[in-house]
């Protein structure tokens, strides 16, 4: 059985990474999309694209219907499902065989085995695999925590909460369960013991039609926020021998116990805090698919894994491979979002994406870095998809020179337009206690997330870059210099804004001479719309400068050695009806209203929850910052955009009482 086109029922990087190598191995390529989709790279680079009409999960990738329907329209023979949407959904591999077409994943049957959490814990165990008891939620005690409750359906660390007080369990499980139906269509939650300082390791296997089970390493996946992973490395560090087998031997014994084919990871949870000493191993769950961070172990062991999956698609046996790691392989999860806002996820345009890796979306046989987008310079970020640009991985020699390495990528990297969580990730990769490999899956519990200090001379730079735009856009005086007075009373002066809303003030002369900063200890050695040059107390520091929008509604990005800085021009007058009512409660995203538990009318506390958006495939509240009477804006059900007032808490004035008194 050859295969000769594939559709990849899927979005994003993972489509991408998919038909690199198809195109490599000369198999034809279908792309599907979503009208939210359409202008996304991946669509262009299929050699056909078939449009999901919509822009939601459950109108376009989650129809496996019409996923199929594409399949026939495009004369596929096959469907690559990626991971999340329909990857581990039994129902959606056994309509794609009934359709007379060839699945790239594992039998409907190891699926069905591995869906439920809840059931695949007691087959495992009966396995003979390592697994944690299960906890009823109605059963436990405070002897119990601190517990975890997840989704019996679920990934991805939706429908996952951590409980360490009693009173909370029923409302953590109630949470956790709608964010689980909204998510995977199926409310069931369960509860297990939750390991503080445990460690996420997880391991590769490779099943074929022939009985053959291949184990190509670890992955440490610990460091994590919202339990979703952000930083993933091969081989995992600090790990005993002893250790590292009972992980491949429990992961092998998983895979055969189901009868698994394909490409697929059995995850575990690893603890070192026994008095003893000595590591727990246990069973998390198996993740039927490809996963999100394969390219590190691509990377450690030079195996194609998309390629052994079509490979074991057509009945050929998994691959040759080596018996342990070559070097140190380290990937991170570049998102749209503000970690120093509880990781709120960022939506809409990508002025700048331009990430400096040697290859992509192919294997690491050398020294280097690799990039994995579905993401470029003018792209769309909307809201109905998970908030992750691209994955950025390097390959090294050692541990060391890995991170060193894809720290220094990101590090000049130019990303402009949204926040991200750029600079955390190289925080991280510089951090004394992640280059020990001293971390755990609540590591970033701990970790500072505010975000680092922008170089003051930054604002200055983006100040002078507008006042050259404004220069060139001139069509009259185009001879009289920039900022020129006759009488000189006082400095030109630019307010601009910080992703924060702070504002920072720059004043600056222009003249004959070009421009003088107020402040002293500064020259400005030259300036240009797109590059201002500064001497900063005898150092010299090029700025490169992005303008982005037009004149008087201007964002400036900018970037040296120093970091990046994006600020919002502020306007000198403001539009009386641009401005809204004090204690405006406004939308920090688009998305959909989900819940309003309090109605107007009532009375609320700081910080009670007023309203509950869903945008980004999570849930996000709204809470009311002071005690007042609240008035709602909007209704549930009510699709908003970010600035948008949701709803206004009236404080009542103090004085007003007493002047009635």
């Amino acid at each position: 059985m050859s295969i000769s086109r594939v559709l990849v029922a899927n979005r994003g990087e993972i489509a991408r990474r998919v038909f690199t190598t198809c195109r490599r191995l000369g198999i034809g390529t279908v792309a599907v999309f979503s009208d939210a989709d359409a202008g996304l790279p991946f669509v262009g680079e299929a050699d056909v694209a078939v449009r999901l009409p919509g822009s939601t999960p459950s109108e376009t990738y989650l129809r496996a219907d019409l996923v199929i329907e594409a399949a026939r329209k495009a004369g596929a023979d096959a469907i690559h499902p990626g991971y999340g949407f329909l990857s581990e959904n039994a129902g959606f591999a056994r309509a794609v065989v009934a359709a007379g077409l060839t699945w790239i994943g594992p039998t409907a049957e190891s699926i069905d085995a591995m869906g439920s959490k809840v059931a695949a814990k007691k087959l495992m165990g009966d396995a003979g695999v390592p697994v944690f008891a299960e906890l009823d939620p109605a059963a436990v005690t405070e002897a119990d925590l601190p517990i975890l409750v997840k989704a019996s359906a679920g990934g991805g660390g939706r429908g996952m909460r951590v409980v360490r007080d009693l009173a909370d369990l029923a409302g953590q499980v109630q949470l956790a369960s709608d964010e689980a139906a909204s998510a995977f269509g199926d409310p069931t939650v369960f509860c297990e013991p939750y390991l503080e300082n445990g460690r996420h390791v997880e391991v590769q296997v490779v099943g074929d039609t022939h009985g053959n089970v291949l184990v190509l390493g670890e992955r440490d996946c610990s460091l994590q926020r919202r339990h979703q992973k952000v930083v993933e490395e091969a081989p995992a560090p600090l790990l005993s021998d002893d250790v590292r087998q009972r992980l491949h031997d429990g992961a092998r014994l998983a895979a055969r116990a189901i009868g698994y084919v394909g490409a697929g990871t059995v995850e575990f949870m690893v603890s070192t805090g026994s008095t003893s000493g000595e590591s727990r191993v246990s069973f998390l769950e198996m993740n039927t698919r490809l996963q999100v961070e394969h390219p590190v172990t691509e990377a450690v062991f030079g195996v194609d894994l998309v390629e052994a999956q079509l490979r074991v698609a057509e009945g050929g046996t998994v691959p040759a491979a080596p018996t342990h790691p070559r070097g140190h392989a380290v990937e991170v999860r570049l998102y749209a979002e503000d970690p120093a806002a509880d990781y709120q996820p960022q939506s809409g345009r990508l002025d700048t994406f331009e990430v400096p890796a040697d290859l992509e979306f192919d294997q690491l046989l050398t020294y280097g870095t690799r990039l994995d987008s579905g993401f470029a310079t003018g792209s769309e970020v909307g809201t109905h998809y998970d908030a992750m640009l691209a994955k950025v991985i390097a390959w090294g020699p050692d541990r060391a020179s890995a991170f060193r390495s894809l720290a220094g990528v990101l590090e000049r990297s130019r990303i402009h337009g949204l926040v991200t969580n750029r600079d955390l990730l190289v925080r991280l990769l510089r951090d004394e206690k992640v280059l020990a490999g001293e971390v755990s899956t609540d590591f970033l519990g701990t970790f500072d997330l505010s975000a680092a200090p922008a170089d003051p001379y930054a604002a200055a730079a983006a100040a002078l870059a507008l006042a050259e735009r404004d220069r060139a856009a001139r069509v009259v005086q185009r001879a009289i210099p920039v900022g020129w007075r006759n009488v000189v009373s006082q400095p030109q002066r630019t307010v601009l804004a910080t992703p924060a809303d702070d504002e920072v003030e720059v004043l600056w002369h222009g003249g004959r001479d070009g421009y003088r900063l107020d402040g002293g200890g500064v020259t400005v050695l030259a300036a240009a719309p797109d590059r201002v040059v500064l001497e900063v107390d005898g150092v010299q520091v090029g700025y490169d400068v992005v303008l982005a929008g037009e004149a008087g509604t201007s964002t400036v990005h900018v970037d040296s050695g120093r970091g990046s800085a994006s600020y919002r021009v502020v306007p000198r007058f403001v539009d009386p009806a641009d401005q809204v009512s004090a204690g405006s409660l406004l939308a920090p995203m688009p998305g959909t209203v989900i819940a309003t538990p309090v109605e107007s009318g009532s009375a609320v506390t700081a910080g009670q929850t007023v309203v509950v958006l869903e945008a980004m495939k999570m849930q996000h509240t709204i809470s009311a910052p002071a005690d007042g009477v609240l008035d709602v804006a909007v209704a549930v059900g009510q699709q908003v955009a970010a600035g948008d007032v949701l709803a206004v808490v009236q404080v009542p004035d103090p004085g007003a009482e007493g002047e009635q008194a």
